[in-house]
């Protein structure tokens, strides 16, 4: 019994470092995390962040790790409760572009692709083996719409993956310089237009 409590205490502590690390990532970026700053903003001393996160390098691992899971909780797993294909494929856009909104502020992901393209190391690799995974995500959800017969059978899954990921982009870049809103209606008439362009009828735009 008297290894629970600690155990407890110590993960309670690591998700509240984690809190404030991602925070303070979504305005800095990963390589603006600083040690020094969040042990500040959550009451403790360098040491007692370092005993929870054994380096600068692993707290950045974790931050990045925990961006991805709220990712996967805001956009992919909702869409799951829809069928396979593009109802799915809609919802997984749709919950993307409320993302936009939500962290329109700043986006770890996003900006950690920045951050680590040209680099080599443990970040390049984390943040090249999630942006792979996501876009896997996208060309599994267009593939059984090709499946399904809601696009056509010569439909390029990378292709509109890269297209549908190239309009989120523009989405985040615009909805930090001019507003959600309108960023958020071209991305929704983007993505219709570019359903269009594979056959599907665009329905009608529901952004303010």
């Amino acid at each position: 019994m008297s290894t629970i409590a600690p155990q407890g205490k110590r993960a309670t502590t690591r998700e509240l470092i984690l809190d404030h690390a991602f925070e303070l990532a979504r305005v800095e970026g990963l390589e603006g995390l600083s040690i020094g700053v969040i042990a500040q903003r959550v009451g403790m001393s360098k040491s007692g962040v370092f005993a929870h996160f054994g380096s600068r390098e692993d707290l950045q691992l974790a931050v990045l790790k925990a961006a991805q899971l709220r990712f996967l909780q805001n956009v992919k797993w909702p869409a799951l409760t829809l069928p396979r294909g593009l109802p799915r494929l809609r919802a997984m856009v749709a919950n993307w572009i409320k993302w936009g909104h939500d962290y329109a502020s700043g986006c770890v992901l996003l900006t950690a692709t920045g951050e680590y393209d040209g680099r080599e190391g443990p970040l390049h690799d984390a943040v090249v083996q999630q942006q792979h995974g996501w876009r896997d995500e996208l060309c599994r959800a267009i593939g059984h719409a090709v499946e399904n017969g809601e696009l056509g059978a010569d439909t390029d899954a990378p292709q509109l993956a890269f297209e549908i990921y190239a309009l989120m982009l523009c989405l985040h870049h615009d909805a930090g310089l001019f507003g959600y809103d309108e960023a958020s209606r071209h991305a929704q008439v983007g993505f219709e237009r570019l359903l269009a362009s594979y056959g599907i009828p665009p329905v009608k735009s529901t952004a303010p």
